[in-house]
């Protein structure tokens, strides 16, 4: 308009701007348009603060998960207004410093929690941003979601932490605690638990579950397994998986809905957690607040949970039978001679206390061994477990029965039995309560005792005078012709049990070179192959015929003849194994016992090394046989004596493994390279679920401390298909071949390597 408000005309000049004015604004507009369309296709964060630290440009996927419609909800907002402070603070501190030092932020890690409680993890960069004319405008960030990568991340160390809490032996408690943890950190909301299935294989007992309500771990905590109990008392019931979306809906749930309502849980997924046989050892579950079904990542999450669980329980019971083995005798479940001395210490205060005596019973089974020899060690195991159940009933809670070992036991009576009248009717009674009928298979024995009784204080005050006392007077109820007791007489301690006349037959044996040895193979259970022989001693006596070691070998011991018999067959050993390299044999080691008094004699390592020498044998092919017993007399000693011989190459074993006490850290010290299970726990293993479960347990510890297992005594079948389903490494035994003189296994072990591989 002109000065006086007339519109001037347009001319053609204007008219020409004006258009491409609106063309440029055009371009613009579209330009910003698809910058937005391009920007709200990334689904990282993106955005761009004023120097104030406002929003002044965002991405639809920031907007979104902040819980607003449009990215323009955002503008003008500070992260106060869309965090909790901490969080707010750390972002506005970033911002401020890439502002202040022009220097930008690179993949900084930052955890957030979004307005609907999900925790993010996120990768963010943050750049100091400027104007065409270098004036500082503000921040532009892009921020990368890691959340995935980062819970991978601690997935992984915690799952190396809990299996690291599993070889130091940690409590299961806290092993199992820390895995239910590890996992709830994984899924946001949900809830985590683990139930153990008690020995009785019926009920459920609480293993861990640190986020539930401890009300309903409480009235959880040994309910009964079953076809509709929930989802865990389900899953254990049917050694499968067991998903329940809605609690209020299912029928599992019917009989539990009270539960569920006081935890506040709408979902539970549980699964069996089983061991390596396939037995159901617990279940794992997670619940959840409101119904849901798990997606497949979530399934295969809590099935790594449940393997790692089952590695916990399984290698916590198996410490446990371990221990228990220590200390205990695996056949009758009495406790050991390792438990002797403690045992009798205690009866011995007791007693002080109350003025009464203590009576020591040695206890011996007359002509048991013509029981294994006739009618096998079967027959002869259900005998001794009869015997033991008939002493613990007859002495009640006035005493302690031990089994010392083969047909020996001890028992300490205590309390008024002990008095002298109640002793003799107690003797009495238990003398014939022994000697009732036995039916065995079809079988009918009529098993009698011999009984030694030594009395405290009158026959000794320590554990080892009055066993002493007590095994001299056994001695005598033997001589007197058996099924009877006698009480220990020192008038008669002159009569020593040791045979003088044997002893003295030992001697002359070792001078005239009378002792020989019988060769028992070792094969692969993988490939057949035979791996090595066990030597036996044997002795051809002039009057006795061929008489096996247990004839002659605890004579030897109390005669001090064990070391110059122990020094005599390693010679004969190794001299052999030599002999049979030199005829081109396939290499196969030599395995010799040690005696518990050759080990600790003196200079009895530089003995070995000088064998080794004369006869000329690779040290590599000599393997020495140790008892746990032995080794854990002087742990520091034996470890010492061992590395020694190992320095040459000679190798270990330890013998009748899982019969002594040795402990697992005292165990992963010695320089062994085999266990040897001891035949008592492999001959029923086939049919019997507690050997079987022993026998499993001391396989896979010798596979976790890298050791090879050999199996002993393996007689049928069943027991050998046993081993090999249990993934044992080695057997030995009659199904495989009995001792053989030394030409039969040469032509043995030709045949044997011959045939293909199995």
């Amino acid at each position: 308009m002109d000065e006086l408000g007339q519109t001037s005309p347009v001319t053609p000049t204007e008219s020409v701007d004006n258009a491409e004015g609106a063309k440029l604004l055009n371009a613009l507009r579209e330009e910003k348009a698809w910058l937005r369309i391009m920007v709200d296709q990334v689904s990282d964060y993106m955005f761009v603060k004023d120097t104030q630290c406002r929003f002044i440009m965002a991405n639809r996927a920031m907007a979104q998960d902040l819980g607003y419609d449009s990215a323009e909800d955002l503008i003008g907002r500070t992260d106060l207004e869309l965090y909790a402070f901490p969080i707010a603070l750390a972002f506005y501190r970033d911002a401020k410093q890439v502002m202040r030092t022009d220097q930008p932020i690179i993949d900084k890690e930052e955890f957030v929690v979004l307005p609907n409680g999900t925790r993010r993890w996120l990768a963010s960069s943050k750049f100091p941003l400027r104007s065409s004319t270098g004036e500082l405008v503000g921040v532009f960030g892009i921020s990368r979601d890691i959340t995935e990568r980062k819970k991978s991340d601690r997935l992984r160390d915690g799952q190396a932490q809990v299996l690291e809490m599993i070889s130091s032996s940690a409590p299961l408690s806290e092993a199992l605690d820390c895995l239910v943890r590890l996992i709830e950190d994984q899924l946001d909301g949900m809830l985590g638990s683990i139930l153990l299935l008690d020995e009785d294989g019926v009920h459920l007992r609480h293993g861990a579950a640190p986020s539930l309500d401890p009300e309903y771990c409480k009235l959880v905590d040994g309910v009964a397994i079953g076809p509709k109990v929930g989802s865990c008392g389900t899953a254990a019931f049917r050694g499968e998986q067991v998903i329940v979306y809605d609690i209020q809906t299912d029928p599992l749930w019917q009989d539990f809905l009270p539960l569920a309502e006081l935890a506040g849980v709408r979902a539970c997924w549980s699964i069996p957690i089983l061991s390596l046989a396939g037995r159901v050892l617990g279940t794992f579950a997670i619940y959840s607040r409101q119904p849901v079904a798990p997606g497949p990542s979530e399934l295969r999450l809590i099935n790594d949970t449940a393997r790692i669980a089952a590695i916990a329980i399984e290698r916590k019971r198996a410490e446990e039978q371990i221990r228990f083995l220590a200390h205990h005798d695996p056949l009758t479940g009495l406790p050991n001679r390792s438990q002797l001395d403690d045992c009798l210490r205690q009866a011995i205060r007791r007693s002080d206390a109350l003025s009464h005596q203590v009576a020591v019973v040695f206890l011996d089974l007359d002509h048991f061994k013509s029981v294994n020899d006739s009618f096998g060690h079967a027959a002869g195991d259900q005998l001794l477990v009869i015997a033991a159940e008939r002493m613990k009933a007859n002495l009640g809670k006035d005493g302690v029965v031990l089994r010392l070992g083969g047909d020996e036991f001890v028992l300490l009576v205590s309390g008024d039995m002990a008095r002298q009248d109640a002793l003799q009717a107690f003797l009495v009674r238990l003398r014939a309560a022994i000697a009732e009928p036995v039916e065995i298979e079809g079988q009918t024995f009529h098993i009698t005792c011999s009984m030694g009784i030594a009395l405290y204080p009158n026959n000794g005050t320590d554990a080892d005078t009055l066993l002493v006392h007590a095994d001299a007077a056994m001695y005598g109820a033997k001589q007197a012709g058996r099924n009877t007791f006698e009480v220990y007489n020192p008038e008669r301690s002159a009569e020593s049990p040791t045979d003088l006349v044997l002893l003295e037959e030992i001697r002359i044996g070792l001078a005239r070179d009378e002792f020989s040895l019988l060769y028992q193979p070792q094969i692969d259970l993988r490939t057949g192959r035979v791996l090595g022989v066990e030597a036996l001693v044997r002795w051809q006596h002039p009057d006795r015929g061929l008489l096996s070691p247990d004839m002659f070998i605890p004579v030897a011991e109390e005669g001090g003849l064990i070391n110059a018999l122990g020094k005599q067959v390693l010679k004969m050993a190794c001299r052999q194994a030599r002999n049979w390299q030199q005829m081109g044999l396939p290499p196969v080691t030599m395995s010799v016992n040690v005696s518990a008094r050759q080990f600790t004699q003196r200079g009895w390592a530089d003995q070995v090394k000088g064998i080794l020498q004369k006869t000329g044998l690779d040290p590599s092919m000599l393997e020495l046989e140790l008892t746990e017993s032995m080794l854990m007399r002087n742990v520091e000693q034996a470890i010492a004596t061992m590395n020694e011989l190992c320095a040459l190459g000679v190798r270990f074993a330890i013998d009748d493994f899982g019969t002594g006490y040795s402990s697992l850290s005292a165990l992963r010290s010695f320089p062994v390279s085999r266990l040897k299970i001891d035949q008592a726990f492999v001959r029923d293993a086939a049919e019997d679920s507690s050997g079987r479960g022993i026998a499993e347990a001391i396989i896979s510890l010798g596979h976790k401390l890298h050791l090879n297992v050999i199996a002993e005594g393996v007689e049928t079948e069943e027991q050998l298909e046993f081993l090999r389903e249990s993934d044992c490494d080695e057997a030995q035994g009659f199904l495989i071949a009995k001792p053989l003189p030394a030409a039969d296994i040469e032509r043995w072990i030709g045949k044997i390597w011959d045939q293909p591989d199995a």
